[in-house]
């Protein structure tokens, strides 16, 4: 390494101690944008100087949680893991993780890189990575992202750009035709999906994407529904179809609202996983990871059993106690991602309350139209309580009462600190309150329970 960037990455550090010890935070972002307009070559210099190279993780949903699964398996490998665990997912967390690595990124550490799915292309060709995880396309922040189209593009043309030179195994998702669709026939690819029958929808959501041919336009055919536009597709047009899969769930394993036992199919046989996560979102995460980690060299076997240790990331399916309530954490930013969650709280019995809180700040998106997508009906008969909060908060009142929810049993405040207070306030002793909240609003309401001791500090929280 030269001594350039090991200088300029020892300023980014400091840079992020001050930021964090005036309370400011920033320890995810700071040291990165420090490192940055000091050396802008310092990056891929860092990044060059991991000798087990590095593995970028993107996709609309699930990015953080897989992101969290592979650097779990990597280090139960025996392997240093240099990672953007917080989520800050552009070049700046990627540089910021690099800055903090305390050797400076040296020749012991493998990168594991989450990216948010606009910056990836730009992240990718700077870091060069060893292989490149890419999940899911849904619709999400429609403002800064464009349709899916438009990611799905600047993704092809970056795995155009690997084919001219040696380029990172693809680790993609089967289940989505718009993945399926991306990579060249040269391309060294790692195929993941789900192939158990007892787990599809009957149809399609109205709320899926991606639903037709990449290559002719004609409607998809489906005959297995996993999540959104995901599942077992085929065209009945050009006779393109679901690639075969590596790495499968023949049994998904779905226990409820506390998590899943998958069965997953690799090339070295069957294993399985014993998630803390729910849903089957989570099960497919965990088929991601579990490939990714493959392809990085850790065998199945000790993937799996990593995996199987990896608690949840802060906002995705976290659990904290608050005086004897539980409050469970379910990030909620686009329609396919909180009809998931809805999808996996009904898999327990008994009635539930729920607190929604909806903002439509720069990393929420400013169009928050996408609630009208979201399949609330089926939740709001096994709900005894809603509070709703966040800037927008009159917007979910107007959705939930279109949807037919008691005016008796929804209240409207639209500071989550005290939505907070009102939504444990009406629990029976010992409930449980589950939260739907967007980015920023998830971060508001966990500065509030941090508050209460309930739960601890990250970084880009400080």
């Amino acid at each position: 390494m030269s001594l350039l960037a090991r200088g300029s990455a020892g300023l980014a550090r400091a840079a992020g101690r001050v930021s964090r010890a005036l309370g400011r935070g920033g320890g995810t972002t700071v040291p990165g944008v420090v490192l940055l307009r000091l050396n802008p070559g310092a990056v891929r210099t860092l990044a060059a100087d991991l000798v087990d190279g590095s593995i970028l993780v993107s996709a609309t949903n699930g990015k953080t949680t897989t992101t969290r699964l592979i650097a779990g398996a990597l280090r139960a490998d025996g392997r240093c893991v240099v990672t953007n665990a917080a989520g800050a997912n552009l070049l700046t967390g990627v540089a910021a993780a690099l800055a903090n690595h305390r050797d400076g990124a040296g020749a012991a550490g493998t990168g594991v890189f989450e990216c948010d799915e606009a910056a990836l292309p730009a992240i990718a060709d700077t870091v060069r990575p060893r292989a490149v995880v890419l999940m899911n396309l849904f619709r999400d922040q429609l403002d800064r992202h464009g349709e899916l189209e438009a990611i799905g593009g600047r993704w092809e043309t970056m795995i155009a750009g690997f084919a001219a030179a040696p380029g990172p195994t693809l680790v993609l998702c089967a289940d989505d035709p718009l993945v399926a669709a991306l990579p060249r026939p040269d391309s060294r690819v790692v195929w993941f999906g789900i192939d158990d029958p007892a787990v599809s929808g009957s149809h399609l959501s109205h709320s899926a994407d991606s639903t037709r041919c990449r290559i002719c336009s004609a409607a998809l055919v489906y005959d297995h529904i996993w999540i959104g536009h995901l599942g077992a597709w085929r065209c009945p047009s050009c006779e393109s179809t679901r690639p075969p899969r590596d790495v499968s769930v023949i049994h998904a394993g779905l226990t409820g609202g506390r998590g899943a036992n998958p069965i997953i199919r690799t090339p070295e046989g069957e294993v399985q996983i014993h998630l803390t996560l729910p849903g089957l979102h989570n099960v497919l995460n965990a088929a991601a990871a579990l490939a990714g980690a493959i392809a990085m060299g850790v065998s199945a076997a000790r993937a799996a059993a990593a995996i199987s240790e990896v608690p949840a990331a802060f906002g995705r399916a976290e659990r904290v106690t608050v005086d004897d309530h539980e409050v469970v954490l379910l990030l909620a930013k686009n329609p396919t991602g909180t009809n998931e969650n809805v999808r996996t709280l009904l898999l327990d019995d008994g009635d539930h309350d729920i607190l929604v809180a909806l903002n439509d700040q720069i990393a929420d998106g400013r169009d928050v139209s996408w609630i009208w997508d979201v399949d609330f009906e089926p939740l709001l008969a096994r709900t005894r309580h809603i509070t709703v909060t966040g800037d927008r908060a009159h917007d979910l009142a107007l959705r939930f009462k279109y949807a037919g929810m008691a005016p008796d049993s929804l209240h409207v405040e639209p500071d989550p600190g005290r939505a907070l207070d009102v939504a444990l306030g009406a629990l029976s002793p010992g409930g449980t309150l589950t939260v739907f909240p967007t980015y920023t609003a998830m971060h508001q309401i966990r500065a509030a329970l941090v508050a209460r001791g309930a739960a601890t500090l990250s970084w880009d929280e400080a």
